[in-house]
């Protein structure tokens, strides 16, 4: 797969758009561990841990999006992204594809919903 090209349903964001949600990833991470670790030292009750499910689904909506090199905001409104600036969109005419690409925003949404409930279940057992 050329990371330059649109591919309906497969890939809508080139290599600054990947970067983007990179860092997403990476921060969402970060603040997951430290709120975890914070929780833990504080002795915080075990109801109040599960908050950690928002930065975890936003770590692992991040990586998600930068793996599959697609965004699942711009699947959603029928978007795409390979220049040089971040935000700066391509509007996706057919309709055919765009719903190729909602499909595909779906199961990045409901990848990430999973894995941050994983963690924020984690969290509250542990």
């Amino acid at each position: 797969m050329d990371p330059q090209t649109y591919v309906p349903g497969v890939c809508n964001i080139g290599p600054a758009e990947i970067g983007a949600r990179k860092r997403i990833g990476w921060i969402g991470l970060v603040v997951t561990v430290l709120l975890w670790a914070a929780f833990i030292f504080f002795r915080i009750a075990a109801p109040w841990r599960l908050f950690l499910f928002i930065p975890a689904a936003m770590s692992a909506t991040g990586f998600i999006q930068a793996y599959a090199h697609f965004c699942a905001g711009f699947g959603m409104k029928g978007l795409f992204n390979f220049g040089t600036e971040v935000g700066k969109t391509e509007t996706v005419q057919q309709q055919e594809f765009r719903k190729m690409d909602r499909q595909k925003a779906l199961r990045i949404f409901g990848y990430s919903i999973v894995l941050g409930a994983v963690v924020a279940l984690l969290a509250f057992y542990l």
